[in-house]
């Protein structure tokens, strides 16, 4: 049932903000405690009681639960601690603080997450967790023992913190910049803090870090959408959020208010407004040292991690782009998490370890299927993109062909069922080992004699010797029980684990574009703020920023430009219910009307 109270916001032009209730926290789901301030010592040895083959204490570790954070506005935040035991006498141990930002809950971790969100829990082993990790969160039992503090916070509407929960936007921003520097003044914190963490935790850090909390000294976004809006609930105009409703409302969100709803937002607000706009923040404004991941697989973060690769203010930044799934890379991969201490250990603590030597850049390559090595990774570049890319227009043509010889070919119209997964689709084979990485965009000239709009998706593909499609596993094949995809059972092929290759998504009515706002030429800024109805018959030139990629090629094998009306990559963020074609779409190709994708080769 929802609720009718509207949350207004006059710094946003006043727009009343629905809200939808949520789920009040129950004890014992998804970890969660009656409120209980405490303090307690887990011993070197402990092992967390509800899992029992979970990573042991490497020392001491003192606890504060649910510790009072005062905000600006009057509503206090609740916050775990955990930092190295404190002696019997002498004075307090200073240490810098790591803040993770969130809100699943302070106590729901890692394990937990793994166990029912993920097939085969991504190949992670039991132990490599304590169980005192939030989700998408660093572990305690890893950094305490270095000498941090892990504080984990519950944001505003979660568990017990006070408040309407708002997800992103200048209101969850001033909540952080409160907390940083409320951390930053208690006895024990060298006044040293950092934000990190995967999705939300990073996401939060872009809107967090734009104001420049004093005491923030350096931030380690993980996999960051950076437009709320464009990138993840409504990519193209089109509404994307039905992996958000169904599964993160419904069994991830627990307080005692409500959520700013999304679902209701679109519903009275498709196009962007102030409070959408809210939901992008200004990358320009951060100017703290930076270490930003990110990687092709993600269908949700990876333009935000690249976005702040271009637009982050500061001489100290990093960009490691990685072939893996996004907690998988957090969790399992020693590399990522030895470098994430290397980079805290030299902005928060001054250490002299030689971070500053690190490439400043580094890309990752996909192979898809099952090929050896399964990817290329740590490929050192001198920025992304890459100053040698050779960006080639790869022309749709008749015969199901992809032209590569720069020959838009004769005028032609193709069509496709709108309604249905009908599809145009064009082919060509490499004759040589070939690598694309970058930004694509596609230029396509469609008209609709039925409709007045139009939602296109365009999809790249990669084919093998015998013309069929590729997929790619984001987790290393040694780790889980399956050997091939084959063996893969329905549910286990989620987005998750499985990539098929990169999708751009347009309404035609939201074509226009702000050149002044886009960060590349192939991925263009819409601003999505009026409508622009296409004339049935008329043919309109549609410039769809493709989301990037990198994808090598084996002589032999293929690539498939597929154009269509229905999303064709595993996507678990948006359905086919909130598409709204009719009729027939045409594909104009050759002559005056040559549509083509513009793909990067290195």
């Amino acid at each position: 049932m929802l609720t009718n109270k509207n949350r207004p916001l006059s710094k946003l032009g006043g727009i009343k903000v629905p809200l939808e209730p949520i789920t009040p926290s129950q004890v014992g789901e998804g970890g969660y405690e009656a409120l209980h301030p405490r303090s307690e010592v887990l011993p070197k040895g402990w092992q967390h009681p509800v899992h029992p083959k979970a990573k042991t204490l490497p020392c001491d570790i003192l606890v504060e639960h649910d510790v009072a954070i005062p905000v600006r506005d009057g509503i206090t935040l609740y916050a775990d601690i955990f930092r190295p035991a404190e002696a019997a006498s002498g004075p307090i141990e200073k240490v810098p603080a790591l803040i993770c930002w969130s809100p699943f809950g302070k106590k729901f971790n890692g394990i937990l997450s793994l166990g029912f969100m993920t097939p085969w829990a991504l190949g992670i082993p039991p132990d490599a967790l304590s169980g005192l990790e939030k989700f998408e969160a660093p572990d305690p039992a890893d950094w305490v023992p270095r000498g941090y503090a892990i504080v984990n916070v519950d944001v505003r509407g979660t568990g017990d913190s006070g408040g309407t929960m708002v997800i992103m936007g200048q209101q969850e921003a001033e909540d952080g910049y409160d907390t940083i520097e409320h951390v930053a003044r208690l006895p024990w914190c060298t006044g040293s803090v950092g934000l990190a963490g995967n999705s939300h935790l990073a996401i939060a850090q872009w809107f967090i870090a734009a104001l420049r909390p004093p005491s923030l000294k350096a931030i380690a976004p993980w996999e960051g959408c950076g437009d709320l809006y464009r990138e993840q609930f409504a990519r193209g105009g089109i509404y994307a959020g039905d992996l958000f409703d169904k599964l993160i409302v419904k069994h991830m969100l627990h307080g005692k208010g409500d959520l700013e709803s999304f679902r209701l937002m679109f519903e009275k607000h498709p196009l962007a407004n102030a409070w959408w706009n809210d939901k992008r923040p200004d990358m320009k404004r951060i100017n703290i040292p930076t270490y930003i991941t990110g990687t092709w697989t993600n269908t949700m973060h990876g333009m935000g991690a690249i976005r702040a690769w271009l637009e982050v203010d500061s001489p100290h930044k990093w960009l490691r782009w990685h072939p893996w799934q996004e907690w998988y890379d957090l969790w399992g991969n020693q590399q990522a998490k030895d470098e994430l201490f290397g980079f805290f250990d030299h902005f928060l603590k001054g250490a002299d370890n030689g971070w500053e030597e690190t490439p400043r850049v580094r890309m990752a390559v996909l192979r898809f299927g099952k090929k050896q090595p399964q990817s290329y990774e740590n490929i050192v570049e001198d920025d992304f993109p890459p100053a040698r890319t050779q960006y080639r227009k790869a022309f749709l043509a008749e015969g199901e062909k992809l032209k590569l010889d720069d020959d838009p070919g004769s005028s032609a119209t193709l069509s496709y069922n709108a309604e249905t997964d009908d599809c145009v689709q064009f082919t060509h084979t490499f004759t040589e080992t070939t690598r694309i990485m970058g930004l694509p965009k596609a230029v396509l000239y469609m008209s609709c004699q039925d409709h007045d709009d139009m939602d296109v998706y365009v999809t790249i593909e990669k084919l093998d010797h015998n013309g069929d499609q590729m997929m790619n596993l984001n987790i290393p094949w040694g780790g889980i029980p399956v050997k091939s995809f084959s063996e893969f059972e329905p549910h286990e092929a989620t987005e998750v684990v499985v990539y098929k290759g990169p999708c751009g998504i347009l309404r035609a009515s939201h074509r226009a574009i702000d050149e002044a706002k886009s960060i590349h030429p192939h991925w263009p800024f819409h601003p999505h703020e009026v409508e622009e109805k296409v004339e049935p018959g008329t043919v309109v030139r549609l410039d769809i920023g493709i989301w990037a990629t990198g994808i090598e090629f084996e002589a032999g094998e293929g690539i498939r430009i597929v154009v269509g009306g229905r999303n064709r990559c595993v996507s678990n963020f948006g359905s086919d219910k909130h598409v709204k074609n009719c009729g027939r779409h045409n594909v104009h190709v050759g002559g005056e009307f040559a549509s083509h994708v513009i793909l990067p080769f290195v």
